[in-house]
């Protein structure tokens, strides 16, 4: 499954980002976050309106918005 589908308040471990989806700078943008592989996250909220962006994830005591189509690159695992 991937990141997009997990429902709000859950928590993830990212087991595989799709880096050649996303574009450089924003590959390393997400790195900088700490958004890689391994990484454990929870789905703080997502956005009101029709696409459900951004999507605000809280990485370790940190929140971060990410759109959509980022957390659609990233294949999880619920824990």
């Amino acid at each position: 499954m991937t990141l997009d589908t997990i429902p709000s308040g859950s928590a993830a471990r990212i087991m595989v980002i799709a880096w050649d989806d996303l574009a450089p700078d924003e590959g390393r943008r997400l790195r900088a976050l700490g958004i890689d592989e391994g990484a454990e996250v929870t789905i703080a909220h997502r956005g009101v309106f029709a696409g459900k962006d951004p999507i605000a994830l809280i990485i370790g005591r940190m929140t971060v918005a990410i759109r959509r189509a980022h957390a659609r690159a990233m294949t999880v695992e619920a824990l």
